[in-house]
């Protein structure tokens, strides 16, 4: 595995933004779906870190005891994307590939921070590889746009854990 570099983004002020876009818990019906839809989003990445498994997701209890905290932007029953908010960190914010360049992401982005400060929570959490720089200028623009960047910093991540595919 290469070294990964990512960013760590903080939004801990009020963001002034409505969310025109509903965005509904996770259900084990969407879990073939979410899986290829995942694996698409991060597979180019993965390959260019030398990430393995390329494909992460293969079978769904690897995220069963997360599905409380997954959600899905649905349009005519299929995803579109999603995100997931664990406490105050956001992260696994993934839109279809189709989908991909119309401003889905940044919609999801702030949903995710709304969702995050509506559960109570002061600051929230984002981190970002630096290769994934399309993701990064979303980041960190969506937070100077609305005033709520604070600061990224560089984190130098040698090793990572991942489960094997079988």
């Amino acid at each position: 595995m290469k070294e990964i570099i990512a960013y760590e983004m903080l939004y801990n002020k009020a963001l002034k933004y409505q969310n025109d876009i509903i965005c509904v818990p996770f259900r084990k019906e969407y879990w073939n779906e979410y899986m290829k839809i995942y694996n698409e989003c991060f597979c180019k990445m993965r390959k260019a870190l030398e990430v393995e498994p390329i494909n992460f997701y293969y079978d769904y209890s690897q995220i069963k005891d997360k599905i409380k905290d997954i959600f899905l932007y649905l349009q005519n029953g299929a995803i579109i994307g999603a995100v997931s908010c664990y406490e105050n960190e956001l992260d696994d914010l993934i839109v279809e590939k189709s989908f991909q360049g119309q401003g889905i992401g940044q919609k999801l982005l702030f949903w995710g921070i709304n969702h995050i400060k509506e559960q109570g929570y002061e600051e929230i959490i984002l981190h970002v590889a630096e290769w994934n720089q399309n993701a990064v200028k979303l980041s960190s623009g969506a937070a100077v746009e609305g005033k709520k960047y604070n600061s990224i910093k560089k984190r130098y991540l040698t090793k990572m854990v991942y489960t094997p595919c079988h």
